[in-house]
């Protein structure tokens, strides 16, 4: 032992108690200070978002709920649930709900589907990759309103498809408004939202460890079972992610539905959203405050949902 460090453990030793506690004292309060200085960094940067949730989301959707437990704005009397099943035996609400939950269950899948399909595809060495994807991404960046235009000018009766289909003897269909006019919808859906999930997977893909498709290649693995065993069950927090939000969007399909037919489309058209913007331009708030938090609770249990089968069918690859 040095004579150094025999002379640090004699001061040490020659250091009264009291100094000792003082010292650790000092580093718990030093250590407390960092911690509070810590904390009241996050609560600034957190406050403006926290802030514009809670003004622009939160308070609104707490008055939504209010007026849909009341008489009305005049006559505050609490009713509980009388709202509620009178919007469940409104006719109009019971064809949007219909009509939305058919046109979600349609697109849904397909979108999320589809959008793995290409990502699939161009994740392969096939000619004209950039052009591809540069195709499926166009849609992004083309406006609504010329959206619109273009399927008014495919799908009118006397558009586009009908000329098409006429060479091959078939009567010309007024397709937005007859029985196939959510398949023209479910086309636009798709064409707008699949580009966007499609780089949503194209990136997860490329986060599957590359080791482990090696070795299903060295023991002579199947293309069904490297998809299905190892990089679907990679993926499947992008599923998830891609089936949120195409659940999103498909209720919010009804801006290019309006710009299509207005307020009162074909039957086969009218969605719930149809139902909320009548209701309001009709002042009738309670019907419209009603509609929107059972929207709002079927909306948290499908995802409650996907996030339960996510949990259980990817939990083995989580890190």
């Amino acid at each position: 032992m040095s004579m150094k460090t025999v002379k640090e453990k004699k001061i040490r030793k020659s250091r009264p108690p009291r100094a000792k506690k003082a010292g650790k004292v000092r580093r718990a309060w030093n250590r407390g200070n960092d911690h509070i200085r810590d904390v009241m960094h996050s609560v600034a940067f957190l406050t403006p978002s926290v802030t514009g949730v809670a003004v622009f989301f939160i308070l609104p959707f707490l008055v939504v709920v209010y007026y849909s437990v009341i008489r009305s704005p005049m006559n505050p009397e609490f009713v509980f649930l009388d709202n509620f099943i009178a919007v469940l035996k409104n006719s109009s609400f019971r064809t949007a709900a219909k009509n939305t939950a058919m046109f979600s269950a349609i697109a849904v899948p397909l979108a999320v589907v589809l959008s793995l399909v290409l990502a699939l595809m161009l994740e392969c060495r096939i000619p004209c990759k950039s052009l591809l994807r540069t195709f499926f991404l166009s849609p992004m960046m083309v406006p609504v309103a010329s959206v619109v235009l273009i399927w008014q000018v495919v799908f009118h009766y006397r558009g586009t498809l009908n000329v098409v289909l006429a060479n091959f003897g078939v009567d010309p269909v007024d397709w937005i408004n007859s029985s196939g006019c959510l398949m023209v919808i479910v086309v636009l859906f798709l064409w707008k939202n699949l580009g966007y999930n499609m780089i949503l997977f194209m990136a997860a893909l490329n986060n599957i460890p590359k080791e482990l498709l090696e070795v299903a290649d060295v023991e002579g693995a199947s293309a069904a079972h490297k998809f299905f065993n190892i990089k679907l069950r990679y993926l499947s927090p992008t599923v998830l992610f891609v089936a949120i939000l195409s659940i999103i969007n498909s209720f919010k399909v009804f801006r290019e539905i309006y710009l299509l037919t207005g307020d009162y489309p074909f039957d086969g058209l009218y969605m719930m959203q149809h139902f909320m913007n009548n209701t309001f331009n009709n002042l009738d708030y309670q019907k419209m405050s009603s509609a929107a938090v059972l929207m709002a609770l079927v909306m948290v249990a499908l995802i409650a949902l996907l996030f339960k089968v996510e949990d259980i069918f990817g939990k083995d690859v989580e890190g």
